[in-house]
This record gives structure tokens, sequence and C-alpha cells, in this order.
């Protein structure tokens, strides 16, 4: 076997000390025959690939396990064999099973360098576990570094940093375009179905289809330019001005860190990095979408009363999404089920026939509830005033017209006061009306849904409403009495050659035809009611349309760039969590009991454009609580069919995770039945750079503090309801024993005290998160230096609180976890193109300004709001 290995270390010294490590990955195999040849360069310019060889050896891995202490030295030759040009020192290192003292003779070695990098590999893993078929079909590109680092007890650990990109970066979005194309060119068809309207309202009405049109070919476009693209898994920040890429989250990445000590279990910590969640294309001179959204409102009575329509609140906009979408997906089940009924009947199923019936009163009654809303009733009175040769009631009065005299019998239904009474009186005697009978009086009750030219009758709606529920009754009570009809007849007809008898004489299709009248007269009622629903439904969504012409359905797009970016990142953490949790029945049973919480860590300053980012993130990750999570069985271990899938509308998505059918079976049952899983997203933001300084000194950090307290409230109820509903046995044990009552009262605590950069906030979010099963996230603007900052700092605290890491080597860890990612530069992507040479050329405490150069600053910009002062105070005297 021929291997080379290329490393990069300088230091400043005549008789350099080089400590590396290189792991064989399962598809090369290691044998006792096995040969390995070491070659080593002087790298001048990695990215260049600028290098001149020094030498090389060879031993096969048989000397290696023989010799003593398993090490052996060997001489590097020149490329003439020539002459020595050094010595290599080669180890076994068994990974996972450091015992005492088996590295004590390399402390020495260690102690005198800066940094522990032992082991890193830019294309591949050394860890199986971490990183198996699972993980990979969504997980691609891993960069992996081990570090080695001495306890408290003089005992040594293995640190392992694996960070990958992520294929959800891009699947995410463009299911998500895929889907608001879908559901705006179904916006359209609705607003064409609405009928006739007035001039008016028929001109408004192709203005907004054609706005429509627009941000579909918008989207289309996007698609396919996402289609086109290959590459690396993810969007570097210097590409977040490209209008095709702005759905798409900047730098997002996994970080792992798998923690190996003698004699305890491995321990392993999760974080998702990702850019503010923001429309960083579109910019923020006009702010982000909290502002904008207020100011929309506040627009949208003038608007409203320009355009002549009715205003709406978002919570009334909100509820006609809501109808729209039961409607969409009660009325075909409960047709499907109808048909199930009379096929039970054709059957003389009685147990099919009970549990049909069941489904059926079920999606009925949803179905009715659904649509029990004065809205409704509102909006079908407003459209009505939109037709054609509309006559108020002031103007004439006509007759009620002839099929609003046909009513159905005056029965109780589920809604009244005796909802078990039976609805069709008299049932042996009443005869059941033929098909042609009612086929026409329902064609002569929908001759005109909404008359155009005749006085609305309101009341007509509370009539055509409650026949679904006298339907419904009536279809139970046949059930009812057919099954007891049957029961009768097995009672009084023991003898089998009796009952073949009476059964000849009652063939199988009666029950079929006693009940298709019913059951068709139901589907009637169903469709008639969701037809006169979903028109007023839309129609109070074109007045809404109608009131954002200004600006183009501006904010829709804005939200739903930031929400894809959002999702992107949620649907990330949440398959890393339940890969991680497969096997732990506490984590599983808090899954589907309460559901995760999601903590986001931003790092946004309260200044300037930042401001705008802070507001986009603030919406898009709370528009994720309308989104819940499934888990479905995979129909195949292919990396196709492991990918997420996305369904839903904007007002409420599923996300569904395909996993294996070995990993399928071990999850509890009600995971295993489709359960929705909900999330309860948090989002807790501290600024820490120069450009927050100048906030808190002359600006307002108001957003900040808002943002904190509301998320504090949330974090805070989603504890209590676990507690109530989830053992305390089934979170994570940690060493430092703080119980997370303690730290949320701490946390509520910080929360309100006026206090600069507080990142004490930060830090007990995100311990809390972890002590609560949850997600964790970091961002800042591109996910670049303030995010590998936290990260790192937050990894070695966690050595340092959870590992009993040695006080003379975090300061250590902490340089060499971050010397390690500017030294990687393009080749691991640890840090974005676009830092290019700052990553490769400058040390990480470059990245903070000198405070003198803060407080320069800052006195700078005190003069001249001075400056300006005298200046405006001598124009206007």
């Amino acid at each position: 076997m021929d291997s080379c290995f290329r490393i990069l270390k300088k230091r400043g010294t005549r008789d350099p000390l080089f400590l590396t490590g290189v792991a064989f990955p399962p598809q090369c195999p290691i044998l006792e025959e096995t040969v390995i040849k070491l070659s080593v360069y002087d790298v001048k310019d990695k990215s260049a690939n600028n290098s001149t060889f020094l030498g090389s050896a060879t031993f096969s891995v048989a000397d290696l396990l023989k010799s003593r202490d398993q090490q052996i030295s060997l001489n590097l030759r020149s490329s003439d064999d020539l002459e020595a040009v050094g010595t290599v020192v080669v180890s076994r290192m068994k990974m996972g099973e450091i015992e005492d003292g088996e590295v004590d003779h390399m402390a020495t070695d260690i102690q005198a360098q800066k940094c522990a990098l032992v082991c890193e590999s830019l294309h591949g893993t050394t860890n199986d576990k971490d990183y198996g078929p699972l993980m990979s079909a969504l997980f691609k590109n891993p960069v992996c570094k081990v570090y080695r680092f001495q306890t408290l007890d003089s005992k040594w650990m293995l640190v392992r940093e694996q960070m990958a990109e992520s294929t959800l970066s891009f699947t995410i979005p463009k299911q998500l375009i895929t889907l608001h194309i879908q559901e705006d060119s179904r916006r359209i068809q609705e607003l064409k179905d609405l009928g006739e309207l007035s001039p008016h309202w028929d001109n408004l009405r192709r203005e907004v289809i054609s706005r429509y049109d627009q941000v579909i070919r918008s989207y289309q476009e996007t698609l396919e330019e996402l289609d086109k693209l290959t590459g690396p898994s993810f969007k570097p920040s210097c590409s977040k001005a490209q209008k095709y890429l702005e759905f798409i989250p900047i730098n997002l990445h996994t970080q792992r860190m798998r923690v190996t000590c003698p004699r305890k279990t491995d321990a392993f910590y999760d974080i998702i990095t990702v850019g503010a969640p923001a429309a960083h294309f579109q910019g923020f001179k006009s702010g982000g979408l909290q502002k904008l959204l207020s100011r929309y409102e506040s627009e949208k009575k003038s608007y409203s009363t320009a355009y002549q329509c009715i205003y709406y609140s978002p919570e009334q906009t909100a509820k006609a999404r809501e109808v729209l979408g039961s409607l969409s997906e009660l009325q075909p089940l409960i047709s499907s089920l109808a048909d199930r009924l009379l096929q039970a009947a054709q059957q003389r199923s009685v147990d099919a026939l009970r549990d049909t019936l069941k489904s059926l009163a079920e999606k009925t009654e949803q179905f009715v509830h659904a649509l029990k809303d004065e809205l409704v009733k509102s909006a079908l009175l407003a459209l009505h005033a939109a037709r054609p040769g509309y006559i108020s009631k002031t103007q004439t009065h006509t007759p009620p017209p002839l099929h609003l005299q046909t009513e159905m019998p005056q029965t109780p239904s589920h809604t009244g006061a005796e909802p078990d009474a039976a609805v069709c009186i008299n049932m042996d005697e009443v005869q059941t009306p033929n098909k042609e009978e009612q086929l026409a009086a329902v064609t002569l009750e929908r001759q005109d849904s909404i008359p155009h030219y005749k006085e609305y009758d309101e009341e007509e709606w509370d009539r055509v409403w409650a026949s679904v529920a006298k339907s419904l009754n009536c279809v139970i009570a046949l059930v009812d009495k057919l099954q007891e009809q049957d029961n009768n007849n097995q009672e009084s007809t023991p003898d089998q050659a009796l009952a073949d008898v009476i059964t000849s004489h009652n063939p199988t299709g009666e029950w079929r035809e006693q009940l298709s009248p019913l059951v068709a007269s139901l589907k009637e009622c169903v469709t008639e009611v969701g037809d006169r629903a979903q028109k007023s439904m839309t129609f109070i969504l074109l007045q809404e349309a109608v009131c954002s012409i200004p600006q183009g359905l501006f904010l829709q797009q804005r939200r739903d760039v930031v929400f894809s970016q959002a999702l992107s990142a949620l649907a990330c953490g949440f398959v890393m969590r339940l890969y991680a949790g497969l096997e732990d029945k506490g984590f599983l049973q808090q899954l589907h009991l309460v559901g995760l919480v999601a903590q986001f860590e931003s790092l946004l300053s309260t200044y300037s454009e930042e401001i705008g980012m802070l507001e986009d993130m603030e919406t898009g990750i709370s528009d994720l609580n309308r989104v819940t999570f499934r888990i479905t069985e995979a129909k195949s271990d292919d990396p196709a069919e492991l990918q997420p899938v996305v369904s839903g509308r904007r007002d409420y998505y599923t996300v569904e995770i395909p996993l294996p059918q070995q990993s399928f079976q071990i999850i509890p049952p009600e995971l295993q039945e489709g359960k929705p899983l909900q999330i309860f997203p948090v989002l807790f933001n501290v600024g820490i750079n120069e450009q927050q300084t100048i906030a808190e000194r002359f600006g307002d950090i108001s957003l900040q503090e808002r943002i904190n307290q509301r998320n504090f409230e949330i974090l805070d109820g989603y504890f209590k309801t676990l507690s109530d509903k989830v053992p305390s046995e089934c979170l994570p044990c940690f060493q430092t024993q703080m119980d997370v009552k303690e730290l949320l009262e701490t946390l509520g605590q910080n929360v309100v005290t006026k206090k600069r950069k507080n990142v004490e906030i930060l830090w007990l979010a995100g311990t809390i998160c972890r002590r609560l099963n949850g997600i964790r996230f970091t961002s800042c603007k591109s996910a670049k230096d303030r995010t590998s900052m936290s990260v790192t700092l937050e990894q070695c605290a966690l050595l340092r609180d959870e590992h009993q890491l040695s006080k003379d080597y975090f300061i250590r860890a902490l340089d060499c976890m971050r010397s390690s990612r500017l030294a990687q530069g393009e080749a691991a992507q640890w840090d974005d193109p676009e830092a290019g040479s700052v990553a490769n050329h400058k040390p990480a405490s470059r990245h903070f300004y000198p405070i003198a150069l803060l407080l320069v600053s800052s006195h700078l910009l005190v003069v001249w709001l001075i400056l300006s002062l005298v200046f405006l105070l001598a124009k206007y005297q």
C-alpha cells in the first residue's frame, strides 16, 4: 500500500517537531502484511499547492505491532536514497481505548506545543458510529479533527470534532418553492372560480392574478437555476447577493464533538451553525420583516378604504386560510368515507359499517365545526354585494326564492340540544325518497348558490350549513335501524336452513340501496356548503391581496425566503438529534409526549443593517411554530428514500422524516403511527461586536430586550409542560448538578437586567437547551467569525465542566480549536471563502477590535453628533 500525507505545521525553531495522526477508513483494510510508505513534504503555500519533497520511509504493520511499546523510529531518505534527511516516529494509537500511562511518554513533547491536534482528515472520518449509512445520506463532505487533552487527574482524553455539510441546505428550499408555486396556482384558480363580479371587483381580481403570475414565474426561474447547481452542499456568504440562492441558508453546517475518556462512556455534543435567516439579497434599507409587517398593517386600513374593501385583521385572514385548508383536507376525505360506507353496506359487513360510520361522523363533525364562524357568514354577504346587479335590502323586497322554501325535515342535529336524538322520525313509516326525487331537489336547491339579482337571505347559510349535520344524522339513524333489523333476524331464525332462505329473499345489495340516497344527499350537502365557504374565504383573501397590491406581494416573498432558510436549519437539526437519540427511550418518550425545544443563539448587533437581519430572523423563527414533524418508514435504505419530505401550505407544514426499517421498528408505536411532533423554537440574541458597543451607548437595544423576554416566557412554559408530562429520568445527566429550574430563574433575572453585552443569557439558554434534550443553533451574520468563536468557547467550557479538562489546558484547547479553523482555509471550509487571506494570515484574536479603537470610535461619533447639532441650530436660527 502506498499513501501520501501532507502535513502543514510551522514552528519558529531550528529543530521543529511535527505531530500529526493518520486514520485509515474501513474501505482500506489494514493487515499485518500491509506496507505503508510515508512521504514528507515541506509545504510553502498550501493554497497554491507549492511544496518540496523532503524524504520518505517505508514500514510494515507487522513491524509496528511487534515493536516495543508499538512504536518504531524510521529514517527519512531523500529521493535518491543517498542520505537521511530526518526522523519519523510512528506509534499505534488505539482510538477510544486509552489506558493509563499509554501516552504519558509523549506528555513532555505535547506540553511544549501550543496545539494538541493529533489527527485531521478533510474527506473522511475516524469513527463509523458517527457517520454510518443513515447519517451519510444527509450529511456530506465531513471534516474531522482529533485532539488530545489532559484532565485534572493527569489522564488523557480524546476530543474529536467533526463538521459536515447537509444536503438539506438545497433539498428543503426546493421543496418549499415547489409548494409555493402549487399554492399560488391554486389561489389563482380559486379567484377565477369566484364567478361573475362587478366591473370594479373584476378589474381588481385581474390585477391580483397578474401579481400572482409574476411571483410564480419568479419562483419557477429560481427553481430551474437551483436544479442546475452541482458541487458543495452549502451556500458561502460570498454568494448571498445572488438572487437565485436567496432561499438557501448561508453556511449551514453540522458540528459534533465526541469526547472519549478512560473507563467512561463516550459523550457527544451537537450544534448547528448557520448564517442569520434573512433576506440578504433584498437588503435591509427599509428594515426587516418585523418593522415591514407592522407598517403594512397600519397602512392596510387606508388601502382598504381606497379600494372599497372590508378591512380584515391578520387573525381573520389567517382564519380564512385555515378554513380553506380544512376544506381541501376534509371534503375529499368525507366523500371517500361515504363511498366506503356504501361498499361496507354492499358486503353486509357490520363491523366495517360501524367503523366507517364512526370515521365519517368524526370527519363530518370537524367539517361542520370548521365552518361554524361568523366570518363565513359575513364574507358571504360581502361577496353577494360584489356581484353585478346587487340589490340591497333598502332598495327593494323580493320574496324568497323557491329553493329556499324547500328545507329538510326540522330534526335535531349533532350540534343541537339533543345530539344523539333520532333525526329521521318514524323511520319505519317514512319511505326513503328515490334517487331521482333527491337529485331533482338538490338541483333545484343549487340553481344559484348566492343569488345575483335578488335580496340576500342571511339565514340561508344557517339552513344550508345545518343540513350537513341533519343529513349525517339521517345516515346514522338508518344504519342503526339496519343493524337492529339484522340482529332481530338472527335471533328469530336460529336454524341455518331458515337463515339461508331469508338471505335468499334479502339480497346483499338491499342495504346499499337504502343507504345510497341518504349518502348521496350528505355528499351533495357537503359539496354545497364547501363550495360556498370556499368562495367566501377566497373573497376575503382577494381583498387582502388587493390591499397589498402597492407592495406587489413583496412581504410574502420576503417571508418565504426567510422561512425557507429557517426551516432548512431546523430540519437539519431535528434529523441530527433524532438519529442521535434513536436508542434513548427517554428522549423518544419526550419527543412524542411534548416535543423538542429548538434554541437559536444569535450574535447579531442591534445596529445598522443587522437590525433588519434580526427582525427577519425573529419572524422566520416564530413562523417555525407552524411546522410539525412526522416519522415514517422508508421504502428502502437508498439515500434518495431517506430524504425528508415537506408537505402543506404556508400556514401549516409537515416534514416527514423517513427511517430505515431496522431503525423504524425500535421507536415507540406512537411515533410509528405518524403522530405529529411539535417543535418549540426560541431565539435569544446578544450582540458582541464593536457595532453593539455603539448601539448600547448611543442607539436602541429594545428589539433585543423584547426578543429575549418573549422567548424566555416560551422556554419557561415549555419546561413547565415537560415537567408535568415527562419524568425527570428521561432527561440527560450532567456532571454539574444544577437544577433546570434554578437555571431558568437565573436566566429570567439576566433577561430583565440592564447589562451591556450580557453573554450570560446565551450561556444559560444553551445550557438549559442541552439539559432538555433540545436542538442547539448558533448564528451570526454569515456563521463565520463570531459563530466559530462562540462554538469553540462552548466546547471548551463543556470539556472543563463535564470532562474535567485541566485548567492549564483550557486556553491551549481553545487556541488549538480556533487556530485549526483558521489554518484550514478554503480546503476544509471552516471559514468562508470570502474571508480567504484573512483566515490564513491573521490569528483568531485579530477578529476582535482593540478596546482603545472602540473608545476612539465612540468619541469620534460623539464629536460628529455635537458638530451636526451645532450645524442644524445655526442653519435654522
